[in-house]
């Protein structure tokens, strides 16, 4: 049982589609309404019945008050690390603090392309995002001196002045599978966020893909339980029990406390695109795992 003690949060995961174009906007609210702790969306600049991700952040954090907001994941080759810096900064400072940092090395590379982004291979792609990292925090960090120099193979800032700073400290959460991304999470992230439908055999996985993490962040001097463990989760909810998040609201919340008991996660995020699933996974589902989570913690 992997247990990192971590409260649990739940949130939402929204597809930026165009048509029509308030409906994303309308399922952030119905997040909050919901009482989900954040809510988050999907980033491919090269989808054309896409929204930009960031312009609806934007637009969805003036329409909210207290939900947290995210890219999920932010596609790092199509946004300029120093640039999403100040842009995540600026947000944050707008919205009081309800700002995480989702982001990923890059996926379907051909559209990538199609955009002007730089095709990478993997390896490149993981260079480049431990270098991302470096130039977001540093820009962050306006209490350190003199401006910021990072000369990296694939990004690079010269004297960059540092600001503004974020209201608080906005973590920085991973997309990642592979073992070179799973290390690099390890090392600098404070978040891993992988989605269910991909993980090869299912919370099986899990296990594995901690332990590199896990390893590490042991390696470079961090407590594993500095790196959160997320989840984007899909499923149905039914009248009678059908296996993994395909059930009641009660069969969801055992399912979810067992995912946190034995792996370890403490952030689920739902993809879904209906108002009245997003009203049951926070009203019901959320509460109930809480609660299956603090008794046997507290057993």
């Amino acid at each position: 049982m992997t247990d990192y003690g971590h409260d649990l949060w739940f949130g939402s995961f929204v597809t930026p589609a165009a048509r029509p174009p308030q409906a994303p906007v309308e399922l952030a609210l119905a997040s909050e309404r919901a009482g989900l702790d954040l809510v988050s969306f999907q980033d491919h600049p090269y989808q054309s019945a896409f929204q930009d991700t960031w312009t609806l952040m934007s637009y969805v954090a003036a329409r909210t008050e207290r939900i947290r907001i995210s890219g999920n994941v932010l596609s790092l080759p199509l946004r300029s690390p120093a640039v999403l810096a100040r842009a995540a900064a600026s947000l944050d400072r707008l919205t009081g603090g309800r700002v995480d940092l989702g982001i990923g090395a890059g996926a379907f590379w051909d559209g990538i392309a199609a955009m002007g982004g730089r095709r990478l291979t993997p390896g490149q792609a993981v260079q480049a995002l431990e270098e991302a990292v470096q130039v977001i925090r540093g820009l962050w960090a306006t209490d350190e001196p003199g401006p910021l120099k990072v000369d990296g193979e694939y990004y690079s800032v010269t004297g960059a002045k540092r600001g503004p700073a974020p209201a608080h400290r906005i973590p920085i959460h991973i997309g990642a599978y592979k073992p070179r991304m799973l290390r690099l999470t390890g090392r600098i992230a404070d978040g891993w966020l992988p989605s269910l439908g991909y993980l090869p055999d299912g919370p099986a996985s899990l296990d594995a893909m901690n332990e590199q993490i896990d390893e590490a962040a042991s390696a470079a001097g961090r407590e594993p339980a500095a790196v959160s463990r997320l989840l984007n989760l899909s499923g149905r909810f039914t009248t009678g029990g059908g296996g993994l998040l395909q059930g009641t609201p009660g069969d969801w919340a055992e399912q979810l406390a067992d995912l946190a008991l034995q792996y370890g996660v403490s952030g689920f995020i739902l993809a879904s695109d209906e108002p009245a699933e997003l009203d049951l996974f926070g009203h019901e589902v959320a509460p109930r795992t809480r609660e299956l989570v603090q008794s046997e913690r507290t057993a």
